[in-house]
Parts: C-alpha cells; structure tokens; sequence
C-alpha cells in the first residue's frame, strides 16, 4: 500500500511539471521507478513506453502501463491517476481563464516562451530512451525523425511504421 501511495504521490507531482505533456517527464518518471524504487527495469521501462505509444489513444497511456508493470491494476490506477488529476483540473482552469484574455500581451508572451522549453523536455526524453544502447544506425535513425517532425507534414504514424521497419530489418 505504501508503494502505491508512495507512485500516487510521486506522479501527483510529476503532473505539475509535466508541460507539453507526460512524455516531457520520462525522464524523472525512469529515475523514480527503476532507479529510486527498482519497480522496473530499463528494458521493462522502455517496453512501456514504447507499447503505450503504439496503442491508439491518449500519449498519456504510457503511465498507466508504467504503473501496471510496476503494480499491477493497481499501480495502474495510481499513476494514472496520479499524473491525470492535477493536470486536468489544472489545464481547466487556465485554458478558460487563457481563452477569455486570449489577446492579451502576457497570454501571448507565455506561449510563445513555453515553446523551446517543451522541445527540450522532449528533447530529453528522446535522449533517455535512445542513450541505453547508442550505435550509429540509431543516432541516425532518431535525427531523422526529429527532421522530418520539424520540416514536414509526414504523419507521426508513418515515423513509427518507419521505426518499427527499421527495427525489424535490424538496422537498430
């Protein structure tokens, strides 16, 4: 029970710091269950993460399958929970409070500096997952994607299947 309080707590947290989204805190969230607490391992924490992003819905639902893999069903609810329920209520408030100034100069001045601090919380997360086993193939294989997210309008959908080819050819 105390490890289920102890994720609850830990991921009610992570939610206030998760700007950009649950992904942007991947990291901490790795420190936390395998180093810290030794729920998972590398490879359990990477498996997560990379069944959840396949699975259509929500990016977020790479927590609740970190919780499962730690805790079962009810690992799941804690940590799900836990990163959904302040930043829900959170994003509420501000996106009403956001929509009805929405022209002023402060409104738009945090936009636009919320910006290069979300790409390099994601930039982080990025380099988390990739740095476990660094071969070139890889490195390639991440720029790339990465370059074609920010000069084109190639679906997200057609990188993963480009990954996931990659990986099964065995080129990383």
């Amino acid at each position: 029970m105390s490890v289920l309080l102890g994720l609850f707590l830990s991921f009610l947290m992570l939610s206030l710091l998760a700007v950009g989204g649950a992904i942007t805190v991947a990291p901490e969230m790795h420190r936390l269950m395998v180093e810290q607490m030794g729920l998972l391992t590398d490879a359990q924490f990477n498996a997560s993460i990379a069944i959840a992003q396949a699975a259509p819905g929500p990016n977020v639902l790479f927590v609740a399958v970190l919780g499962y893999q730690a805790a079962g069903l009810a690992g799941a609810v804690a940590t799900f929970g836990g990163i959904m329920l302040p930043s829900t209520t959170l994003a509420l408030a501000a996106a009403r409070w956001g929509q009805a100034r929405r022209d002023r100069r402060g409104v738009l001045a945090f936009k636009a500096g919320m910006a290069p601090i979300v790409i390099a919380l994601m930039f982080a997360t990025g380099w988390l997952l990739s740095a476990h086993d660094p071969t070139w193939q890889l490195a390639a294989l991440t720029a790339g994607a990465a370059l074609l997210v920010w000069r084109t309008r190639l679906h997200l959908l057609a990188l993963i299947l480009m990954g996931a080819l990659a990986g099964g050819l065995g080129w990383v």
